[in-house]
C-alpha cells in the first residue's frame, strides 16, 4: 500500500485511525503493567530462594529504594498509557468523518 492510501483511509475513517492509536496505547500500557508486576514477583522469589527473608544489609536497602522507585515509575507510565488509550477511545467515538477539511 502507498502511503497516499493509507493517509486517505484516516481522512476517510479517522475514528478509527484514532482508535487503533488507543489500541496500541492500551495494549503497550497493559503489558508494562504486566511485565512490572512479574518482574516485582521474581525479585521476590529470588529474595526467598535465596534465604535472605528479612536480612537486609545497608546496601541492599538503597538498591531497593531504587527498584521500587523504578518500579512506581512503570506503573504510574503504564496506568498513564491505559488511561490516554481509554481517553482516545472515547474520543473516537466522538467523531464524525469529513469533518477535517
Amino acid at each position: 500500500m502507498s502511503l497516499q492510501v493509507v493517509w486517505s483511509l484516516c481522512l476517510a475513517y479517522p475514528s478509527q485511525a484514532i482508535n487503533g492509536l488507543a489500541l496500541f496505547l492500551a495494549l503497550s500500557g497493559g503489558w508494562l503493567l504486566l511485565a512490572t508486576r512479574w518482574r516485582e514477583q521474581r525479585a521476590v522469589a529470588r529474595v526467598l530462594a535465596a534465604g535472605e527473608g528479612g536480612a537486609l544489609d545497608v546496601e541492599g536497602l538503597a538498591s531497593y529504594a531504587q527498584v521500587e522507585r523504578l518500579n512506581r515509575f512503570f506503573y504510574g507510565f503504564g496506568g498513564l498509557g491505559l488511561g490516554a488509550g481509554l481517553l482516545l477511545s472515547w474520543l473516537s467515538t466522538r467523531l464524525q468523518p469529513g469533518i477535517w477539511f
